[in-house]
């Protein structure tokens, strides 16, 4: 790539059309010019030449010396493509101040900005791509499972998932099972593998609560996995009320479950005295 080249890249990058870009080259290679010596020198058209003008004027990459009967073009420093630098800096705080008030004043109105959708998966893919959508939550994943994902995933896609949820930093509290306890052993009986580092699970029992099927919450959105023999299929609902109402009903349950000691050894979990304070 040449000089000009990246000149006219970096150009691009500023938001100036790649004529500015010549029009600066070749006062720099060529020195002070008359409008018209610059559109020979350049090869940009005169009418061009006036309309970028005042914006490579206002930019300070062309000042304008008056002199008699015409004007002549002068190529700023480089240093001054600072001057553009910081103003496209402070542009970007100033919109991403403005994002934060567009979320918090579209968040007093739920309904109106986030209509309900529901979507049916059936067959692993669809679960994978379940599983993978997780990856994107902006906050805690809440967790009623009855079964190990990995059991029913490749190992490979799973340690894909695991690494994803990691680089992300994402939350996961999980309300576990009996059957969970028991794959979970056994899965890690046999394999040694990335786990996720923000994993709190607590225990219910079979007699308690009996799980049939997992159930996921992140965001304004609610996963059903069904990973039975005959049938794998998934559903999920995008709706903020449903998602708060079911957040609610782990939080319930999260207080009647208890702290496990152990899932990966060959002991089976032995639960902790029921805990009912504040939840981190």
């Amino acid at each position: 790539m040449t000089e000009y080249d990246v000149l006219r890249a970096f150009f691009s990058k500023l938001g100036l059309e790649g004529e500015a870009a010549d029009m600066y080259a070749s006062l720099r290679d060529h020195g002070p010019q008359s409008i018209s010596e610059l559109a020979r020198s350049s090869g940009v058209p005169r009418m061009q030449i006036y309309r970028l003008l005042d914006t490579l004027k206002a930019a300070g990459i062309i000042e304008v010396e008056l002199g008699y009967k015409r004007s002549i073009l002068h190529a700023t420093p480089l240093s001054n493509l600072q001057v553009l630098i910081a103003e496209k800096e402070q542009g970007l705080k100033d919109l991403e101040f403005e994002y934060k008030q567009l979320v918090a004043r579209l968040s007093d109105h739920p309904a109106q900005s986030a209509p309900t959708k529901v979507r049916f998966y059936e067959g692993m893919d669809g679960l994978k791509q379940m599983l993978w959508d997780q990856t994107n939550a902006q906050g805690e994943n809440l967790a009623i499972l009855y079964d190990n994902m990995q059991n029913k995933t490749n190992i490979t896609f799973f340690e894909r998932w695991v690494r994803k949820c990691n680089e992300r930093n994402l939350y996961f509290r999980g309300i576990i099972c009996d059957h969970f306890v028991q794959t979970q052993q056994q899965w890690y009986g046999e394999h040694s593998n990335e786990r996720l580092i923000n994993w709190q699970p607590r225990y219910i029992s079979e007699h308690d609560f009996p799980l049939t099927h997992s159930v996921v919450t992140y965001d304004d959105v609610v996963l059903y996995y069904d990973w039975n023999d005959e049938r794998i299929f998934g559903i999920e609902v995008k709706n903020i009320n449903i998602a708060r109402m079911q957040r609610q009903f782990f939080e319930l349950l999260w207080r009647q479950s208890t702290s496990v000691d152990d899932l990966t050894g060959s002991r089976s979990p032995h639960p902790k005295s029921n805990d009912s304070s504040e939840i981190r």
